[in-house]
């Protein structure tokens, strides 16, 4: 079975950091891009970042540039999102999502993970 699992959310304070993991069973994550987005109560989902299959092409959302970084490890056949400098405004539910394409996009995403819950709150 092919899926997608998210895992590291949770409830940190203002300013703190979390590293989100995304893993791959059933197939290898080698060939894809992979997108994180997010969605928080009542709005739109949104791309948050996303990373090309070999790594060399990366973006990320204006409001999280210079705080949150993507990663990928195809060893482990894991993606990961280091957020920094959470801000209240980062409360969302993640995902993350396989584009069966090498590239980023908007869209063509196959894959998404059920997702992970962060909540940032004093």
């Amino acid at each position: 079975q092919l899926q997608l699992v998210e895992s590291g959310g949770g409830l940190v304070q203002p300013g703190g950091s979390l590293r989100l993991s995304c893993a791959a069973s059933g197939f290898t994550l080698d060939y894809y891009a992979i997108g994180w987005f997010r969605q928080a109560p009542g709005k739109e989902r949104e791309g948050v970042s996303c990373i090309s299959s070999g790594g060399s092409r990366i973006n990320y959302l204006d409001s999280v540039k210079g705080r949150f970084t993507i990663s990928r490890d195809n060893a482990k056949n894991t993606v990961y999102l280091q957020m920094n400098s959470l801000k209240p405004e980062d409360t969302a539910v993640y995902y993350c999502a396989a584009r069966v394409f090498s590239v980023c996009a908007s869209g063509g995403y196959e894959y998404w993970g059920r997702g992970t819950a962060v909540t940032v709150s004093s």
